[in-house]
């Protein structure tokens, strides 16, 4: 009897790998085939499968026999590009869902994961559920094309659900980090950065982009995958979206104080109030997570940071 497969788009990136070093010892009765556009990732017990997204003769190849979609794949950037090419989040990740859903749809694949983010939420003094979002308020500046785009891939997914074949999940997760995020200056998130800037600081300090003063909600990787694990573990209803993420906020200045003490090193911040950065601050409620999959987050902050350090250090 074939195996069932379980395939994870995408697994040269961040998530997508991650979930794929993952899952290849928590489905061992599945088989994992991980997709990748140009650099082919080193995964093993990973059947590693090149593809083009926005191909669907490409994509339909993969599919015969497929239970289980995650669908990581995605063109994404840092600050510096969101600020300079905010298009660049736009089309190609469009077309690239588009292809997976309708494709889902013609081999019953059983259960689609797809990955939404926050984008669509405008700052808040409070922590954000799911139905906070207002499609009549106009989003951030910033995300305005990024934004529209994860809302209608949310509703590409609601709409193949209601055709009564595939089950889809869809997270808006918070800022993701950990192990094999991008940690180059120009196409990371602040994260990231910050961990690139006070490991490699040449000059005893660190340069903070604006005042700082912007928080962020920080999630661990490996409490995104557990989020996975349990939706198709304990997800009933045929459509969901979900907010997973910490469910607190911190400034950008005390990250990167964070990042420094837990470093060992000791350095001082400048905020280079020049250049621009991304003001938008959201945090997220996730109640629904916990009442409906089951989920809540285990790794504190400070347990992620001091992971994250440990792995660049050994890999860098």
């Amino acid at each position: 009897m074939k195996k069932k497969k379980i395939v994870i788009f995408g697994a040269s990136g961040f998530i997508g790998k991650n979930i794929s070093i993952k899952f290849k010892k928590k489905f061992k009765n599945h088989l994992i085939i991980g997709t990748y556009l140009k650099n082919k990732p080193s995964i093993k017990g990973v059947k590693l499968i090149k593809c083009d997204l926005t191909k669907p003769n490409q994509v339909k190849k993969i599919l015969k026999d497929t239970e289980i979609i995650i669908q990581a794949a995605a063109t994404t950037s840092g600050a510096k590009e969101i600020i300079s090419k905010p298009y660049i989040h736009v089309n190609d990740n469009a077309i690239m869902n588009s292809v997976v859903t309708k494709l889902a749809y013609d081999h019953y694949v059983k259960h689609v994961i797809l990955f939404s983010c926050t984008v669509m939420y405008r700052s808040s003094k409070k922590a954000l559920k799911e139905n906070n979002f207002n499609p009549n308020r106009e989003m951030y500046s910033n995300y305005f094309g990024a934004g529209w785009m994860k809302v209608y891939v949310e509703k590409l997914g609601e709409f193949y659900s209601r055709l009564n074949r595939n089950k889809y999940t869809l997270i808006r997760h918070s800022n993701i980090y950990g192990p094999y995020d991008k940690f180059d200056l120009d196409k990371s998130h602040v994260f990231g950065a910050t961990v690139n800037k006070v490991i490699n600081a040449k000059d005893n300090r660190v340069i903070v982009w604006g005042k700082g003063d912007e928080g962020r909600d920080l999630l661990y990787i490996d409490d995104l995958i557990n989020f996975v694990e349990l939706a198709i573990k304990n997800q009933k209803n045929k459509f969901g979206v979900y907010n997973v993420g910490y469910g607190s906020l911190i400034s950008i200045n005390n990250l990167v104080k964070k990042i420094i003490n837990l470093s060992g090193k000791k350095l001082k911040i400048v905020n280079d109030l020049t250049k621009k950065s991304l003001k938008n601050s959201v945090f997220l409620n996730c109640h629904k997570a916990l009442k409906e999959i089951k989920w809540k987050k285990k790794i504190t902050l400070d347990e992620g940071i001091k992971k994250t350090l440990r792995w660049y250090l050994k890999n860098y």
